[in-house]
């Protein structure tokens, strides 16, 4: 058949060139990957042939062998195979998103262990052989199809492909070394022993038989079947690698089995770094399924809730069709039992961190608590396990600190567990609202994650203790006194005249909650804060405009100055900036956006311009 000359995708030519130029230190993991893509094939032709009996094979397995003369070394499996069109779109072009920004990070990090992810994180493993090889050859047959395809590569940015008659199914790639060189941590893969240490190393759990010549190189237990005694952390460590290509070890290792009515074993990991996608609606998020040791589905996102998307790992169903598919997961009864569990297991393991391993815990809350709170957003059933489990920054600490510990540092009076939400640690402190809570000594939660704005409305209390915003309604600490009658009738006239001024506010009054600004906005108990504002409208959602509720500082010079102006001037020109003015730096306070800009720095430098 003829031969067909094609060119690699730009992208892919890259990474091949800094696959050439031997970016990783550690060569092994060609073996690895080339084994992790058999395994798959052959998980993928079991998989076909349980609803197409000619897609059936008996003893799938990988085999490896070496040349010693002629300096190769050959990969091939039994699994489903490749067509044609197959094999110019995996292997000639890189189809996932994030490329480009693997080879930045490739390029700014060289050798270092946080590269060493990136190979399997955006499936591009085969390109891992150009590390060690001169020239790599694939020859394979997609399973059910009559004819077969060679590829050919020498890592130039071209590839060789023909249509071949007598190509056995499945794979097989063989790898067409280059000179041994220790010094550039190039070994000899054409000798037994190393080829032996890799498997075991990388490959001894994978499911298939793993052979050169005679022997069975892995021992193809099922990791998650083994009592946690007999598992070594490594072999867990291994295990959470080969599934997840985080090559970072795991923060915690959970492991399940229920047995009874409905059999499952699980065995789980929490990451101690959160993935780049954890907030992507089209992330790879979920749980790998397996029934009765039978591979059925990745990603399968019916075994945990989404706020735990992060959390990896095996399920293994004794109970469950062979068949099941992702819309039967939805309803399936003993799919929704182990989600429960499952969610419930991964709470209480986060508690137990909490209480035994701080330093676990604050690596794991930092990672992943943003996403952990999008679970207050759904059915109460986990409202009262996650709070448990949360933690908040304070103004009582540069630490986060938990809610029972702020409800046990309540002081007398206080029912009330006072929070405040704003886009950063820094704005929320400096903001007007925090000032008599501050001179009070009064604990006040500062929340800046975009979901902090939308749970505290779907939770109303904890440990019988409701929340409530500092900045919205009319919030009177227990120790407050009211503004007295006669000062509130002494402003009246003020309050009602910069109603009538303000366009932008929908009432004035006075408060007790600012010490040293003159004043403050704030929503009413059920008005949208202006953050949620600012969030719906950068999603694109339309968002009526809200009118808020400007108070006054009663103590401050400059609102005592404005009553008493307005008193013997009222309709003077300048006490309409003057409350323009006021209004504007109230706004400013707290972060918002002005209507005209450009007009209040007039207003202000012609104010200024008058004092010099």
């Amino acid at each position: 058949m003829s031969t067909e000359t094609l060119e690699f995708q730009a992208e892919a030519r890259q990474l091949l060139q800094l696959m050439v130029h031997s970016i990783y230190s550690n060569k092994d993991i060609f073996l690895r990957e080339l084994i992790s893509n058999a395994s798959d094939a052959l998980d993928k032709r079991r998989l076909a042939g349980l609803t197409d009996d000619s897609l059936r094979a008996d003893d799938l397995h990988i085999g490896i062998e070496t040349d010693k003369d002629a300096r190769t070394l050959t990969v091939r499996d039994n699994g489903i195979g490749m067509s044609r069109d197959d094999v110019v779109g995996l292997i000639g072009t890189i189809a996932r998103s994030g490329t480009a920004e693997t080879l930045r990070r490739l390029r700014e990090n060289g050798e270092n262990k946080e590269t060493a992810e990136l190979i399997g994180q955006f499936g591009v493993g085969f390109y891992s052989t150009f590390m060690v090889a001169d020239r790599v050859t694939l020859l394979t047959r997609k399973a059910g199809e009559t004819t077969g395809t060679r590829w050919e590569s020498d890592g130039d940015g071209t590839y060789t492909i023909e249509t071949v008659e007598d190509a056995p199914e499945g794979t097989s790639v063989t790898v067409h070394l280059r000179p041994k060189d220790e010094e550039d941590a190039l070994y000899d893969y054409t000798e037994d022993w190393k080829v032996r240490e890799i498997v075991k190393r990388y490959s001894d759990f994978i499911s298939f038989p793993i052979r050169m010549g005679d022997d069975t190189l892995n021992s193809m237990k099922a990791l998650w079947a083994r009592p946690r005694s007999e598992v070594k952390d490594e072999e867990y460590r291994e295990f959470y690698r080969h599934i997840t290509h985080d090559w970072t070890d795991p923060l915690e290792i959970i492991q399940m089995r229920a047995e009874g009515t409905f059999e499952y074993e699980a065995l789980l990991f929490l990451p101690s770094r959160a993935p780049h996608d954890l907030f992507q609606r089209d992330g790879s998020h979920g749980i790998q399924l397996y029934v009765k040791r039978v591979f059925i589905m990745d990603d399968s996102r019916e075994l945990l809730p989404d706020y735990l998307r992060f959390v990896k790992g095996v399920v293994d169903a004794a109970d469950l069709s062979l068949n099941i598919s992702r819309e039967i997961l939805q309803q399936d009864r003993h799919i929704q039992l182990i989600r429960r569990r499952l969610a419930k297991k991964v709470l209480s393991t986060i508690k137990d961190l909490m209480t035994n391993d701080a330093e676990k815990y604050r690596t794991f809350w930092r990672e992943f608590g943003p996403a952990v709170k999008e679970g207050l957003l759904g059915g109460a059933e986990d409202h009262k396990a996650i709070l448990d489990i949360a933690s908040f920054a304070s103004t009582a600490s540069d630490e986060p600190t938990t809610l029972a510990d702020y409800v046990a540092r309540m002081k007398d009076g206080q029912d009330k567990i006072y929070f405040m939400t704003g886009e950063s640690r820094a704005q929320v402190e400096n903001s007007p609202h925090m000032e008599a809570f501050k001179a009070k000594e009064y604990e006040v939660l500062l929340l800046t994650d975009p979901v902090d704005e939308i749970w505290v409305e779907a939770v109303q209390a904890y440990d019988g203790k409701e929340f409530q915003s500092i900045a919205r309604g009319a919030v009177d600490l227990p120790s407050d006194e009211e503004v007295s009658e006669e000062k509130s009738g002494a402003y009246a006239p003020l309050l009602t005249w910069l109603s009538e001024t303000l366009d932008d506010v929908k009432d004035v009054r006075l408060t007790t909650r600012l010490t040293s600004s003159p004043a403050c906005l704030v929503s009413d108990v059920d008005g949208i804060t202006p953050t949620l504002e600012k969030m719906y409208k950068a999603m694109g959602q339309q968002v009526p405009s809200v009118k808020r509720i400007l108070e006054l500082n009663p103590e401050h010079p400059l609102v005592s100055g404005l009553r008493s102006a307005h008193e013997e001037r009222a309709g003077a020109p300048e006490l309409t900036e003057t409350a323009e003015l006021l209004y504007g730096t109230a706004l400013l306070a707290e972060g918002g956006d002005l209507a005209d800009p450009a007009r209040f720095a007039k207003l202000l430098a012609d104010r200024l311009a008058r004092t010099v």
